[in-house]
């Protein structure tokens, strides 16, 4: 895939949808940061079901503490590997408070120290609340990149290297939105919805699908 092609994908991608965001519902940093961790292998509307009932009740490092592990498990146990999350995060709450000043840091390094978070949390948490120019490559990300040839890798941090230094650089800060919106929605895993596909015809998939 070449330059102008790339150029033109973001430009379709920013005409139709001029403002990305997460799907995640939060209101602060930390709010945030406490939704990525638990939706690892799970979903942003599984996520949102349980956080908008857990955030009214504990919404800071120090609430979550105080509510403890068998109670925060209460709040998020209709996700996918709650126990293992229960205990990051409140690990996590304890760093935040004891190194952080109870605040969500903003350089990678100390993220990924706190329990749970990898370099994908990181990446949208300093994209997402510190806006940097940060791509975090999840299984959406990294099938859409592969398939539509625009960054092929076998790895997540293969293709966030190729992304980072293909897509132009005003587009890189919104186009983790972008594609991730586009392959939860449009370029899906079993049966992409290529003939609604507003990038169709700049795709290199060569087993396109058609309509009925």
């Amino acid at each position: 895939m070449n330059k102008k092609q790339i150029l033109e994908i973001f430009k379709r991608f920013q005409k139709a949808n001029p403002n990305p965001t997460t799907e995640l519902v939060y209101r602060t940093p930390f709010e945030l940061l406490i939704a990525v961790i638990l939706s690892a292998q799970a979903t942003d509307i599984s996520v949102n079901k349980a956080t908008i009932h857990l955030f009214k009740v504990a919404n800071t490092p120090e609430k979550i503490v105080a509510l403890g592990e068998k109670k925060l498990k209460d709040f998020v146990k209709t996700i996918g590997l709650y126990n293992t999350k229960s205990k990051n995060i409140i690990k996590t709450c304890g760093l935040l408070i004891d190194k952080f000043n109870s605040k969500v840091p903003d350089d990678r390094e100390s993220l990924e120290s706190l329990p749970g978070v990898g370099r994908k949390t990181a990446n949208v948490i300093l994209n997402t609340c510190f806006k940097q120019a940060t791509i975090a490559v999840d299984t959406h990300i990294f099938r859409v990149a592969n398939r539509i040839g625009l960054a092929k890798g076998k790895t997540p941090l293969a293709v966030e290297k190729k992304l980072l230094e293909v897509i132009p650089e005003n587009f890189i800060h919104d186009a983790h939105h972008w594609l991730i919106l586009h392959g939860r929605y449009v370029c899906t895993a079993r049966k992409p919805r290529c003939p609604e596909c507003l990038i169709k015809d700049l795709c290199e998939y060569p087993h396109k699908t058609v309509a009925l």
